[in-house]
């Protein structure tokens, strides 16, 4: 199969238009590097290649290293068929400096380019109008416009791109009469000559931004949006999840009455409902991150939160560019820890990547929302817009963030990151702002959810399957002499400083295969004990079992800070080429979460 190289620089819809070119959705976002990865999909017969975003052929950042080896390779690869380049309409000086070296390239290797000139939509929406016949002869080569959100020139393009696909030879750039002019140069020609204005185009979006990046109210702005982000993970998801608690339960009631007394009966009811089931209820809560997330990136608000973060951020030793993976890191660590790429500097890289963990990720909203549902009342203000838990979970997630500047900060001064000051300055594009492409969006939505409960349910499933055959024999549900028990009261002693008996230790333990696991574990392990009086109400049984405060915000902070994930500690070792590193933080973050939990239950 031929492949078809699609790039440019970030930030120009080039992702969208893989997206539509390709039926697939990948993740779009207004920030110069989020695309760190490769991304292939078929269209036609033909494999398209979306390569990271680069602004030029001299790499800046990791992701773009990787975009411009890529690309030499492609050239070099007979399986190419044509390189498609993909211009930002709205910004054509930025996006033909890139342009320009890629059709030199090109060039040079006999290969075939053609130019997609991306959102077009929004030049219109100025009454401007870009002649591509001329554009096209002053580059040498084809040129289409085209809106990847509004699918202006959609059609045209794919049948032009399939033509080319098949008769790569007929689309080799054509020597222009500008040829030994430097690439800049001719960018700011051409860009004048059919470009819109720069003072049309930043006339609106300046006026936003001395609003939102004030030196005053930037900052409060920011702290509410964030706060916002943190409240709304509780408050808005509260409804779905009280849904899907209400399915669960009737549907464990129901598979009880249908179901013959006895082991397969127990099983469906501890370990499905009891350990799977009280994982669903969480799910939401994954799909309003996903939502407040996409809403910031699409809107073009994140690359302004990184250039407020910027100058705070240095005091810790990290750079604005940090900003994205530590969000990031909110939905995962894994894909975050990817996006550190895009930092310039490699101790500041280093430093990111491995403070990242201490980002309260997806994986943890089930764990506070549980404990939080356990010791924190539902205290409602202002009419119900704030409560007290989604306060509980923003301080949460603040002290997340706290102890990740704190360990960035000792770990700068052990590294000695004052030698980085010598190195390039914090450059960054702001994009226009944009309403959100609702489709890509809500598929976005579904899909974390998807990608969520298929990672995390086989895990949760397994570990339910082994606690519910350790805690149910040999003595048919008596879980204090079963198997389990034995197992658990062994490990006791390392737990009982933190007020918490072997129940909590087993399913801290398993917990490290993914976080979730926490409360797959207690909810096949309270069921066993509890299921006749309350088969998916995992928190009301937690309740009545009586966890104390102290050490229920213990565990909340042992959580906070411990690295309970394999796969992330996987993706250090992969980022960072260091098994000592990784391992390290693990040992590391396991020991202080540790010690803050034992401080917790020793204060409160």
């Amino acid at each position: 199969m031929k492949n078809i190289i699609l790039v440019g620089k970030p930030n120009s819809g080039k992702s969208l238009l893989f997206n539509q070119l390709t039926g697939m959705r990948q993740k779009v976002a207004n920030f110069p590097g989020v695309t760190v990865e490769l991304k292939s999909g078929q269209f036609d017969e033909f494999r398209l290649i979306d390569y990271p975003g680069t602004y030029s052929l001299k790499s800046l950042s990791k992701d773009e290293e990787l975009a411009i080896e890529k690309l030499h390779d492609a050239m070099h690869n007979e399986d190419t068929s044509i390189i498609v380049c993909n211009l930002d309409a709205t910004r054509l000086e930025r996006s033909l400096v890139f342009g320009l070296q890629v059709r030199d390239l090109a060039f040079e290797h006999n290969k075939g380019v053609i130019f997609a000139l991306n959102m077009i939509d929004e030049v219109q929406r100025f009454g401007h109008q870009i002649d591509t016949n001329k554009l096209a002869a002053d580059l040498g080569c084809k040129v289409f416009a085209l809106s990847a959100k509004t699918l202006i020139g959609l059609h045209e393009f794919k049948l032009g791109l399939i033509d080319a696909a098949k008769h790569p030879q007929d689309f080799v750039p054509n020597k222009t009469k500008d040829s030994h002019t430097p690439v800049l140069e001719i960018s700011r020609k051409l860009s004048a000559r059919y470009g819109i204005k720069a003072d049309v185009v930043l006339k609106q979006q300046n006026r936003i931004d001395d609003f939102l990046l004030n030196s005053v109210f930037g900052g409060l702005i920011f702290l509410s949006i964030m706060f916002l982000l943190f409240q709304s993970i509780f408050t808005w998801a509260s409804p779905l999840m009280d849904g899907v608690e209400m399915i669960m339960t009737e549907l464990a009631s129901l598979s009880s009455q249908v179901l013959p007394e006895g082991v397969v009966n127990d099983f469906v009811s501890d370990a499905m409902f009891g350990g799977v089931g009280s994982f669903l209820v969480f799910v939401p809560q994954i799909m309003v991150l996903t939502l407040i997330i996409g809403l910031l990136e699409d809107s073009g608000y994140l690359a302004r939160a990184a250039l407020i973060c910027h100058k705070p951020l240095s005091y810790f030793g990290l750079s604005g560019r940090s900003f994205i993976p530590y969000l990031s890191g909110h939905a995962c660590a894994i894909p975050a820890i990817m996006a550190a790429r895009t930092i310039e500097s490699p101790r500041k890289r280093l430093i990111t990547m491995m403070t990242i963990p201490l980002m309260s990720c997806s994986a943890r909203l089930p764990v506070y929302a549980l404990l939080i549902a356990v010791l924190i009342p539902d205290t409602q203000y202002l009419g119900g817009l704030i409560n007290l838990q989604g306060i509980t979970f923003f301080i949460l997630y603040f002290i997340g963030i706290a102890t990740a500047l704190m360990v960035s900060t000792l770990l700068t001064k052990l590294t000695d990151l004052d030698k980085d000051k010598a190195e390039m300055p914090f450059i960054l594009e702001l994009p226009t702002y944009r309403l959100p492409h609702w489709k890509p969006l809500i598929h976005r939505i579904l899909t974390s959810a998807k990608q969520f409960i298929r990672r995390a349910a086989p895990v949760i499933f397994m570990v339910s399957v082994v606690i519910w055959v350790l805690g149910y024999f040999p003595q048919n549900g008596d879980l204090q002499s079963s198997y389990l028990a034995a197992l658990g009261q062994w490990i006791e002693p390392i737990f009982a400083p933190l007020g918490l008996d072997w129940r909590y230790g087993v399913a801290i333990l398993v917990s490290f295969l993914a976080r979730e696991v926490f409360v797959g574990a207690l909810g096949t392990l309270f069921g066993i004990e509890g299921a006749d009086e309350n088969i998916a109400g995992l928190a009301a049984n937690i309740q009545a079992d009586g966890l104390t405060l102290g050490a229920g915000i213990g565990l909340m902070l042992f959580y906070v800070v411990a690295l309970q994930c394999v796969a992330t500690v996987a993706t250090i070792k992969g980022e960072t080429g260091s098994g000592k590193i990784a391992w390290g933080l693990f040992a590391g973050y396991g020991l202080l979460a540790y010690f803050i939990a034992w401080l917790a239950v020793s204060l409160i």
